[in-house]
């Protein structure tokens, strides 16, 4: 298959840094959009990933799975979108197609796995998967997004993760007028939390350990601050809220939290992957039908969804714009919890 260079930025290996490297993107295929990057947002899985610290990548690694961009290309048999048009890419580039999940449109629970924007498999070139810090990207039109034109593309990028991770619930769980949501952590994914949540109707509660980010959550939407470290705050909203959504990335005791569900009340993890520590106390969900779920990212279809809530609504996410030159110190700054709320980047600066 004939391939292109494009410039991209990654790492050759865990304990090295990101630097400019050059990389081989297929040619347009007859399915295939390509897009000129021109913005991506900086997940902390792409931190994860650069680092290895899921075990499993694959280098070189080029992360970046929140890309907007402008069509440059598309194949003979595309009719989604035109040369010229506004689009997006999320965090799957491929699937099955033919699994249950995928025909319901729940590609990104493809029970033959599906194929990640970054170190997937790819089935066209071989080999791994490159993503968005690059100068381009080719996808197949199923996985692109049209993304509306009214919205600041920069602060768009992170809805393409940070927006569907805690969309997808909202939409599960059925959240709309009247229903009680309370967020737990204020970061990329919880700011996204509670735009979404207060968007869709919902009152709209922010857990936090400490009052510093109370001003913050009322600004972006919610109707009341909780700190989780006061005994006294904890009870008074015991058994008050429909779904919490816990964007908490690091193992934390979730047992208070679920105290504070309602009858048939839902907590859904979306930023934590491996055990409970503490262990989790069953009597409270056995009691009151509780229950504790995780969910990740979301479909094409719901992810357009979104995409169309957010330019309806003028949702997009807090940003701050940074060169991709500086990644590594973003890097830094992630883990220090020093953005508020996602780093994005401006890719003319790769040019």
């Amino acid at each position: 298959m004939n391939t292109i260079n494009a410039k991209a930025f990654g790492t050759i290996a865990a304990d090295a840094s990101l630097e400019e490297m050059t990389i081989a993107r297929r040619e347009v295929l007859a399915k295939d959009i390509e897009i000129e990057i021109l913005y991506c947002g900086v997940c902390h899985s792409d931190l994860h990933t650069a680092r290895n610290d899921w075990g499993g990548t694959q280098y070189p690694a080029v992360p970046g799975h929140e890309i907007v961009g402008r069509v440059t290309k598309v194949g003979s048999e595309v009719t989604k979108l035109k040369v010229g048009d506004l689009a997006g890419v999320g965090c799957l580039v491929d699937s099955c197609h033919t699994c249950d999940s995928c025909k319901n449109d729940l590609e990104q629970y493809c029970l033959n796995g599906f194929t990640g924007t970054y170190n997937g498999r790819d089935v066209h070139l071989g080999g791994h998967t490159y993503g968005g810090y690059s100068q381009k990207v080719l996808v197949d039109e199923h996985f692109v997004l049209k993304v509306p034109s009214n919205l600041n593309l920069a602060a768009v990028a992170p809805l393409l993760c940070a927006g569907i991770t805690t969309w997808s619930p909202l939409k599960h769980w059925n959240v709309g007028k009247g229903s009680k949501v309370a967020v737990v952590g204020l970061g990329g994914l919880g700011h996204m939390a509670i735009k979404l949540a207060k968007g869709l109707g919902a009152e709209v509660t922010l857990f936090s350990r400490t009052p510093d980010k109370e001003k913050d959550a009322l600004e972006l939407g919610a109707d009341a601050v909780v700190i989780s470290t006061d005994n006294n705050q904890m009870n008074a909203v015991n058994g008050k809220f429909d779904l919490i959504i816990d964007t908490v990335p690091y193992v934390h005791d979730v047992n208070p939290y679920v105290a504070t569900l309602s009858i048939s009340g839902t907590l859904v993890l979306v930023g934590y992957l491996g055990g409970l520590e503490p262990i989790l106390n069953t009597v409270p969900m056995i009691l009151g039908r509780k229950s504790v779920a995780g969910s990740v990212i979301g479909g094409i279809a719901e992810t357009q969804e979104m995409l169309d809530f957010c330019g309806k609504h003028n949702i997009v996410s807090e940003i701050e714009i940074i060169k991709m030159q500086e990644i590594n110190e973003a890097y830094e700054r992630m883990l220090k919890s020093d953005v508020r709320y996602r780093f994005v980047i401006d890719m003319a600066s790769l040019k």
